[in-house]
């Protein structure tokens, strides 16, 4: 017994959204983690709540809205007739509109403490020597917080490797569209495939296995690094 055709391609639109999802958290993520770890706007409290939000929060529930504000009459939904795009529900692009949000503080919250475990020292430092923030952001603070960006990738990744609740609720079981892995597992063991599903739980045991193994070896750290309450 090996992969099937439809495995092969529930993998590789899983891959995909899980590269498309991170890279897109990358870019979102690094100025709401750079304004939570400096800001002491009262709002910062509110914001990182929010941000940890899908820690605790189930996924069908973070889906079920989620499926209510992409519908077309939903705001999103809305929004997005009105630009000409249709509705995002059941859609490639709504999982990973639905990913990035699984998945935040899964990258937020790494990049914030990367950039906060900086101080404010070589950041005083540099502007002595006349650096512009701009300057000081990307020539300090990035370098420096390096270890957050590789934590926060690659539990961004796995993290929406692993997805369900979210990517059921809101993509349904389209092949090649909207069925990953997990949706495809769900499918064997609906259809008492279960030699089948064998061979993909057990490839998402293994990669999650090495995923972790990276990050405790590579980091050095006794723990996720930057997975907290209330940081």
């Amino acid at each position: 017994m090996s992969f099937s055709a439809e495995d092969w391609q529930a993998i590789w639109l899983t891959l995909r959204l899980a590269t498309s999802a991170t890279l897109l958290l990358l870019l979102a993520g690094t100025p709401l983690a750079w304004w939570l770890a400096r800001t002491r706007s009262a709002l910062r409290g509110p914001v990182a709540a929010l941000v940890a939000l899908p820690l605790v929060l189930p996924p069908t529930v973070l889906g079920f809205y989620l499926l209510l504000a992409l519908a077309p009459a939903g705001p999103i939904g809305e929004l997005t007739a009105a630009l000409g795009l249709g509705s995002l529900a059941f859609t490639f692009e709504g999982l990973v509109l639905g990913s990035m949000l699984y998945s935040l503080p899964f990258v937020v919250q790494p990049l914030q403490n990367a950039f906060h475990a900086i101080g404010e020292r070589p950041l005083e430092v540099a502007a002595s020597f006349g650096a512009g923030p701009w300057r000081r952001f990307c020539s300090v603070a990035l370098p420096l917080a390096r270890p957050g960006f590789v934590s926060g990738s690659i539990l961004g990744f796995a993290h929406t490797v692993g997805e369900f609740g979210v990517v059921l609720m809101i993509g349904g079981n389209i092949p090649g569209e909207t069925r990953v892995v997990s949706v495809q597992i769900y499918e064997q063991v609906e259809a008492l495939r279960f030699s089948e599903a064998h061979w993909l739980a057990g490839a998402m045991v293994v990669f999650s296995f090495l995923v972790l193994l990276v990050v405790y070896g590579a980091l050095g750290r006794g723990a996720i690094p930057g997975m907290r309450f209330g940081s």
